[in-house]
């Protein structure tokens, strides 16, 4: 009979309540998707990262004879001189593994690059460097191998991917936190929304609530119902806010992004079921919460 009674009471309450209802599942999935949003966004700011730090190397050029700077006052880089600056990288404990590159094979990669370039037609093997190519232990250990390199006779310069690489990883994060900052207002928002519907549907039973407080019903008795529209209500709008997040996912990331931008690897649906739980979760978590503290405040007899 208890739970016929709860079960009546939720029905009667959605019912009442249609309008206010409709419109808190609408905002509770806005809101749980602006969140997925956020978590997509992190995580595909964390597969960027990961996919470039895998590929990030340090480049050492050594000087030609066109090379300027203190380390090539001597002209071109001599072959005892090569082979120091190779011994330093080798036995550096950052160092995971180190490629050479001689001036023919520069010149094949920088005509690849620059095949449709008029520069491409003025620059001789001769003028580009000789470079080691250094794969690091860990991306983001890497001032100890510029260190030990750069002041090496033979050495015109260093360079670290990574530094080319921070503008798109500081653009990754900001969208996060501007993702989480909508995000967050969507969540007030939400629960501003689910206290105004739970007050306005405890107003209306007010007689029937009054009734049961004055047979001896218990708080957690009367209020249920209430706490359990909320739940339902907060399941509908994450369920509509996981719909959304799949369909967002497959139409403008694996149809549009993916195909058109291929130097990383892209969030996919995979990812959206790993945040599916946790987004069910909060949901209907934040509902009940909203519901829970609205009751304590309004439902007095």
């Amino acid at each position: 009979m208890r739970f016929q009674y709860v079960l009546s009471e939720i029905t009667t309450g959605l019912r009442r309540n249609l309008t206010m209802t409709i419109a808190l599942v609408i905002v509770v999935a806005i809101s749980i998707a602006m969140l997925g949003a956020g978590l997509l966004i992190r995580s595909q700011a964390e597969t960027t990262k990961g996919y470039w730090y895998d590929r990030i190397e340090i480049s050492v050029f050594m000087c030609n004879e066109y090379s300027t700077g203190a380390g090539c006052a001597d002209g071109a880089v001599t072959d005892a001189q090569r082979d120091t600056i190779r011994q330093t990288l080798e036995s550096h404990p950052e160092v995971d593994e180190v490629f050479y590159e001689n001036q023919e094979q520069a010149f094949e990669r920088f005509s690849e690059q620059f095949d449709d370039s008029d520069i491409g037609g003025i620059i001789t093997p001769d003028q580009l460097p000789e470079s080691f190519r250094v794969a690091l232990q860990d991306p983001e250990q890497y001032d100890g191998v510029v260190s030990a390199v750069s002041g090496l006779p033979g050495v015109q310069e260093v360079t670290d991917q990574r530094q080319l690489l921070e503008p798109l990883f500081r653009t990754l994060d900001g969208f996060q936190l501007v993702a989480f900052a909508i995000t967050i207002i969507q969540i007030v928002a939400a629960v501003l929304l689910i206290g105004n519907t739970i007050r306005l549907a405890a107003f209306n039973r007010r007689r029937e609530t009054g009734i049961m407080r004055l047979v001896g019903a218990s708080n957690f008795y009367i209020q249920l119902p209430f706490i359990l529209e909320a739940a339902i209500a907060g399941l509908l709008g994450s369920v509509l806010g996981i719909i959304a997040l799949f369909v967002g996912v497959e139409l403008i990331v694996g149809r549009f992004i993916a195909p058109n931008l291929q130097f990383t690897s892209w969030v996919d649906s995979a990812d959206v079921w790993a945040a599916t739980p946790w987004l069910l979760v909060a949901g209907v978590l934040f509902s009940m919460l909203a519901s829970f503290v609205t009751l304590r405040r309004y439902l007095r007899v």
